[in-house]
Order: structure tokens, then sequence, then C-alpha cells
């Protein structure tokens, strides 16, 4: 019966030593959700103190970037209209130049070959004996 009670003995170390491991494992559980809490406290200190009012500085930084590009967009837009009229005005008031200016220079080309087409018709004339007389001419 020897045996028998060794075998007894370390049955019973083992089960106590087992239960002391679960009693190890529960308490390291716990534990570990004790600090987990803890943690998880201080980020969400953290974050109430030191990221919330950066955060509310960014989303305030962010609209008012926001409303610049918005009347920067606007601004482009009326200039690029300015411009395009203005542009369809240059236009109009080259053709209208161009108009006027060819205007007056063909009135000038026509005064300049009736004063050319007078002199050559004076001088040739001088130059030229005059025709005989027919005698329908003297009646």
């Amino acid at each position: 019966m020897g045996d028998l009670d060794t075998t007894n003995m370390w049955l019973a170390i083992m089960a106590i030593v087992s239960v002391l491991e679960a009693l190890l494992l529960i308490g390291i559980g716990v534990g570990g959700f004790l600090i987990y809490r803890r943690i998880m406290g201080l980020v969400n200190d953290l974050e109430v103190r030191q990221v919330e009012p950066l955060r509310q500085r960014v989303d305030a930084i962010l609209a008012d970037v926001k409303s610049v590009t918005a009347r920067v967009s606007q601004q482009t837009e009326r200039v690029d209209h300015a411009i395009a009229g203005t542009m369809d005005r240059v236009d109009v008031t080259a053709e209208r130049m161009k108009s006027t200016v060819a205007d007056k220079v063909n009135r000038a080309a026509g005064v300049v070959r009736g004063v050319r087409a007078v002199i050559v018709s004076l001088l040739t004339s001088e130059s030229r004996p005059k025709p005989p007389a027919t005698a329908a001419g003297r009646l």
C-alpha cells in the first residue's frame, strides 16, 4: 500500500498546483483588466485635454481654408469672365478699326488716283495735238 499513498500524495500535490495555477491565471486576468481600464482612462483623459482642442482648431482652420478657396474660386471665375468679355470687345474694336482704316485708306487712294488721273490728263492733253474739227462741230 505504500505505492498507493505515494501516488495519492503526488495527485494531491498536482491538484493543489493546478488550483494555484488557476488562481494565478485568474489574478493575472483581473490585473490585466484593471491595467487596461487605467490605460484607457488615461487615453480618454489625454484625448479630452489634448486631442479635442487640437481637433477643434484644425476644424476651424479647415473651415477658413474652405471659405478662402470658395472666394478664390468665385473671384477666378469673375476674372475669367471679365477677361473673356474684354477680349471680345477688343476683337470687335479691332475689326471696327480695321474697317475704318481700310475705308479711309481706300478713300485716300481714290483721291490720289483721281489727282493722278487729272495730272496725267493735263500733261497728256498739252503734249497731244488737238484733233481736227469735224463738219458737225462747226454747225
